[in-house]
């Protein structure tokens, strides 16, 4: 659903597209929030799996 948001996205915003009401762009803002607010979560989720690198006492 992400790539397909992103595409309908590009779409509305180039020049020459059809201008969008007041609602459908709230719309595409809400579901891009909520889109970058899941990708979010998954990198932090990912990046707290990440072992500590081991300490060098040679440092």
């Amino acid at each position: 659903m992400g790539e397909e948001l992103l595409l309908y996205a590009r779409k509305v915003v180039t020049p020459g597209a059809k201008e969008l009401s007041a609602v459908e762009y709230r719309w595409l803002a809400c579901r891009l929030t909520e889109a970058l607010t899941d990708a979010l979560r998954v990198a932090e989720s990912r990046g707290d799996r990440i072992p500590d690198p081991p300490e060098n006492p040679d440092s």
